[in-house]
């Protein structure tokens, strides 16, 4: 958990090697959901453009689906974002014998996750993903692999709407946090989201390895 930019699709790729799970991001399911021609996303894609929150029951429904679909561990990422959301998760899973064993908390400063976000940069054709700064490609501009195709960036990802999203991350999601503090039975990873991102791996699975170990 943490705001947008501080790094958890990163981290939660590099857990789902080590540990052999199955990575479930709303965003993913939200934007694949999005590209579609269905009514549902249409309505994703205003909250997503104008960097809302989608509202509750709409993300319960999206994530309880996709959650029932695997066997085996779960990374959540990007879920839940509300209490309202982690309370009707944890129902989910207690119906299902599949109890929440950890929580990664990361954070960052305001200015370097809108640096990370809006710098973001993707190829049209292949997909790849560039950065202006700390990813740039060969040629300004330009994808290394598809001659001539333009590099472009998502809607949501321009300064103005980032901004929007951590006063949105803020107003509901910290207090999912919270939440998880006053649960017992949760082990709790805080991570600095600032670090280097292969500092923050050896955290992370340093200290799930012990929770795994202990279990």
């Amino acid at each position: 958990m943490g705001p947008p930019g501080a790094g958890k699709g990163t981290q939660a790729e590099r857990l789902v090697k080590k540990f052999g799970l199955k990575h479930l991001s709303s965003g993913d399911i939200f934007r694949a959901e999005k590209a579609s021609d269905s009514e549902l996303g249409a309505a994703l894609a205003r909250y997503m453009d104008a960097g809302e929150l989608v509202p509750d029951d709409v993300v319960v429904e999206m994530m309880a689906k996709a959650i029932t679909e695997v066997d085996g561990g779960l990374m959540l990422d990007g879920f839940p974002r509300t209490v309202a959301q982690a309370e009707a998760l944890d129902k989910q899973l207690v119906e299902a014998d599949r109890p929440l064993d950890a929580v990664v908390v990361m954070t960052a400063d305001d200015d370097i996750i809108v640096k990370r976000i809006a710098g973001r940069r993707a190829c049209p054709i292949c997909g790849r993903g560039y950065h202006v700064t700390f990813m740039p490609p060969k040629r300004e501009g330009y994808c290394d692999d598809c001659d001539g195709a333009e590099l472009t960036q998502r809607s949501d990802d321009c300064e103005a709407t980032v901004r929007q999203r951590l006063e949105a991350y803020r107003a509901q999601t910290e207090a999912v946090i919270g939440y998880y503090r006053s649960c017992d039975s949760l082990s709790i990873v805080d991570v600095d989201g600032n670090l280097d991102a292969e500092v923050v791996s050896v955290e992370v699975i340093e200290a799930l390895a012990s929770f795994e170990a202990q279990a």
